[in-house]
């Protein structure tokens, strides 16, 4: 199994309890199809370095996993349709 890191950008309009919804609902699609979360940090609101979507601030989240491609093909696919995500990037260790 490999190592990775998705960083994700959450809208930060959000509440609160939408955020944490949609961390825990990543960290379920990785431990459901066969990876293992090794952490996750909540790293907060930033200001970010242009504009997405006419919004100037986003909540950010560094989530450090392990798996296979086929897991992460299914995290980006899942992470592509949840509203609320700004962007994201999947780096492998």
């Amino acid at each position: 199994m490999n190592k990775y890191e998705m960083l994700y950008i959450l809208d930060a309009a959000l509440p609160d309890e939408s955020k944490e919804a949609i961390v825990a609902k990543f960290e379920e699609v990785v431990t459901k199809n066969g990876g293992a979360v090794e952490k996750t940090e909540k790293q907060g609101i930033k200001k970010l370095a242009y504009a997405i979507d006419y919004k100037t601030e986003g909540y950010y989240v560094l989530m450090a996993f392990e798996g296979d491609g086929k897991l992460v093909q299914e995290v980006k696919r899942v992470v592509g349709i949840t509203d609320g995500v700004l962007r994201r990037l999947i780096t492998k260790c």
